[in-house]
């Protein structure tokens, strides 16, 4: 029996790493070129001629145009603006919503599932920053189920760039706030050292974060191995490549102990950094790779053992993975093989990027949703209700 058509949705993507994508009516993807991150002026002009061609490309009316939520991104004002143009709805998609939809539209899957959607940065329904979710995805339908423990950002976006800041946030969560200064002086200045403890001692301009990307700046920088990034991911980056050497001398390492789930359901991994601030203590090289294989491989069974648990309370059978972290492969692979091993299946990005390269794909699948659920199968390319000016409410 052949399916009726879908709606065809137009996607514009979010900041990093920009592409936009046409979700066309038989479920087909039609990306655009990608555009790099929108910070870039010739980036956004670049995503502007994009979704241009592709509405005239595909020669028939879009039912609506999907952003992500953050109101400040290129992205989502130019969604709004062609949305009223086009006397059409724009969508606002959360972030780590995307990332699971993404997966479930490349494998094209409708069921209910389990998401972990683990990245750097992504606005969430209560305006802060998340980045390590534990989500349980039905189509438009959603639920955060958990997240990782937030740890304070000290200087607000500088902190992304400084995983030092980061490392220092971690000894505050630990209850450690005055070893700030004697261990970070040496490394960035008594001076400075000195004002992040003081600005973590009395919670200034340090908004609260659930990244996973944030989790591996600290722990880079409290083995030293990273205090200032010039390159995205660059202490994520030095982290894994230190595992990996440790995994290719010792593969039977063991993971470090200390990660948690508390009684909000929250992923604390606080527990593990006491282990790498005593690795870093005049440890030599081959010990700091230990500590930082023995983190991966904590953080991994964690992950793997909480997103087990919801599927097994939720009646899912399929946990997706996305977000960037998932491009470091010891944390993907080991995931992927406790969660199978558990008799789940899992599906992870295979042509599309896991991170913001492919989000657009979710985006669009995720609007294409709400538009079937709220508008009449025989005027599913028409103008649609303005109610869907709304961002859809997650399922609870």
């Amino acid at each position: 029996m052949n399916r009726p058509p879908l709606p065809t949705v137009l996607a514009c993507g979010a900041w990093l790493k920009n592409a936009a994508c046409l979700l066309a009516d038989d479920g087909r993807p039609v990306w655009s070129p990608p555009h790099g991150d929108l910070s870039d002026p010739a980036a956004c002009a670049a995503l502007e001629a994009s979704v241009h061609r592709l509405l005239a490309a595909h020669g028939q009316p879009v039912a609506a145009v999907a952003h992500d939520l953050h109101p400040d991104f290129f992205s989502t004002r130019l969604a709004l603006r062609l949305a009223a143009e086009l006397g059409v709805p724009a969508i606002g998609v959360q972030h780590h919503h995307a990332h699971i939809a993404a997966v479930l539209a490349e494998h094209n899957v409708d069921s209910p599932a389990i998401g972990l959607a683990l990245d750097g940065v992504g606005l969430g329904t209560d305006g802060a920053a998340w980045g390590g979710e534990l989500l349980w995805v039905d189509g438009a339908n959603w639920q955060r189920l958990g997240h990782l423990t937030p740890l304070a950002l000290p200087g607000g976006d500088r902190a992304a760039r400084e995983p030092w800041r980061m490392a220092a946030s971690a000894l505050h969560a630990l209850g450690r706030n005055p070893d700030i200064t004697p261990r970070f002086a040496p490394v960035v200045g008594h001076s400075l050292a000195a004002g992040v403890q003081q600005m973590l001692a009395r919670g200034l301009n340090c908004p609260p974060t659930s990244s996973a990307g944030r989790w591996f700046d600290a722990a880079a920088g409290a083995l030293g191995l990273c205090v200032r990034q010039t390159e995205e991911a660059e202490a994520a980056i030095a982290l894994e490549q230190a595992a990996h050497r440790a995994l290719l001398r010792q593969p039977d390492l063991p993971p470090l102990a200390g990660a948690a789930i508390d009684g909000q359901n929250r992923l604390d991994l606080s527990g593990l950094m006491p282990h790498l601030f005593a690795a870093s203590a005049g440890a030599s090289a081959t010990e700091l790779d230990a500590a930082a294989a023995g983190f991966h491989l904590a953080l991994a069974d964690a992950l793997a053992d909480w997103a087990h648990r919801a599927a097994r309370q939720h009646g899912c059978a399929t946990v997706c993975l996305g977000g960037g972290c998932f491009f470091n492969r010891i944390l993907c692979e080991r995931v992927t093989a406790r969660l199978q091993s558990a008799g789940l299946t899992v599906l992870r990005p295979e042509a599309h990027s896991c991170g913001d390269a492919g989000l657009a794909l979710g985006q669009a699948w995720v609007a294409q949703r709400v538009c079937m659920a709220t508008a009449p199968q025989a005027n599913l390319n028409s103008r649609l209700h303005p109610n869907l000016m709304k961002e859809p409410e997650p399922c609870v």
